[in-house]
């Protein structure tokens, strides 16, 4: 059974541990500082015979007769049907704050018949965004993450060859429009929201700029004015405030995976006083019965005498033990482990103490 902690080895040793300081910027997000999704469709080029079959993805055929026709190639009416191009969706995110002229990693999906698409190349491909404009174009070749390999009676495949990335692959034509300098206002969105959290960020961002400049309105959301920061651009705010360190609060939770037995528990779990009794019962039952037989020469009778034997056995597992109340996370391991839990066993122990509430966490089965 594998079980990991939120907090330092030292809690698994029985040692007491302080919390880690976390800098703001790794805790929130802020308003306006966001990337873009976008996506286009394009075709690959180049394949060694493991493109489309044109009779079944019809859109390739099309655009890649739209794509001779614009080259000044005329192919209407014309029968051809080559093995070495697919059809593909190209996603990207265009990051926050993107310039002209940059470079973006886009990713490359097949969506006909193509069995791979190692080695081949992405023709020119502009990509939009939700509002229909070209944000950036894409081309290069496709670093495929998989292999595949085929004879005449047997195929193996490893990984997923119809899918790939172009590290750099897409050059940026068209900036978001946002002014960044003219913000009076810029809201802090938690991660995870939490009102201590949230009133901690609150304090650090006030002690720092020696003002009450930030405001909590809610457990996700704290507003720093701006116009009160007196540090000069938005921007040099942001550099300075986003870097201080704050003890971050978070809920006790014990997340359990039991499909690979996996038990992943925070520094904060508390369990109430409970008594904990595990192990299993095997009853056996065996009919021998007993044939008689009478003296020789006499007047009696053959009879069967039965015979029962009945054995009620324990197997290895745990009596009953107390948990005291309020004991901690590396009390309760610690605990259990003694009474030589096995990993579903330890999962059940868990589940009844949290139907029995006295497991003082946030219980997520996956």
């Amino acid at each position: 059974m594998k079980i990991f902690f939120t907090a330092s080895l030292c809690l698994l040793l029985g040692f007491p541990c302080a919390a880690e300081p976390v800098r703001i910027k790794d805790l929130v997000e802020f308003d306006g500082v966001r990337g873009n999704d976008l996506m286009g469709y394009g075709l690959v080029v180049g394949l060694n015979g493991t493109g489309d079959s044109l009779k079944n993805a019809p859109f390739t055929e099309e655009i890649m007769s739209n794509l001779l026709e614009r080259l000044g190639v005329n192919v209407a009416g014309e029968e051809y049907r080559p093995k070495n191009v697919a059809a593909v969706f190209v996603t990207a995110s265009l990051p926050p704050f993107a310039r002209a002229g940059g470079r973006i990693d886009v990713s490359v999906s097949a969506i006909g018949d193509a069995k791979s698409l190692l080695g081949g190349t992405l023709v020119m491909t502009p990509i939009s965004g939700a509002d229909g404009l070209i944000y950036a174009v894409a081309q290069g070749s496709i670093i495929a993450g998989g292999i595949s390999a085929e004879g005449d009676a047997a195929r193996v495949v490893q990984g997923v060859p119809t899918s790939g990335v172009i590290p750099t692959g897409a050059r940026v034509e068209r900036e978001v429009e946002f002014d960044f300098t003219k913000l009076e206002v810029i809201r802090l969105a938690l991660r995870s929201p939490d009102f201590s959290t949230a009133a901690l960020i609150e304090g650090a961002i006030n002690t720092e700029l020696n003002r009450k400049a930030a405001v909590m309105l809610d457990a996700g959301t704290i507003a720093l004015d701006l116009r009160l920061a007196n540090q000069g651009s938005p921007a040099r705010v942001i550099s300075v405030l986003e870097n201080l360190l704050i003890e971050p609060q978070t809920r006790a939770r014990v997340i359990v995976d039991q499909r690979s037995g996996t038990i992943v528990m925070g520094e904060d779990v508390r369990i109430s006083k409970v008594a904990i009794a595990q192990g299993n019962l095997t009853l056996r039952v065996q009919e021998a019965p007993v044939v008689v037989q009478p003296n020789p020469f006499s007047d009696g009778e053959t009879i069967v005498v039965p015979r029962t034997s009945a054995e009620l056995q324990t197997d290895k597992g745990t009596g009953l033990a107390e948990v005291s109340g309020g004991t901690s996370l590396s009390e309760l391991v610690a605990g259990l482990n003694t009474l030589g839990v096995a990993p579903n066993d330890m999962i059940d122990i868990l589940k009844s103490i949290n139907a029995a509430g006295a497991l003082h966490a946030e219980f997520i089965v996956n």
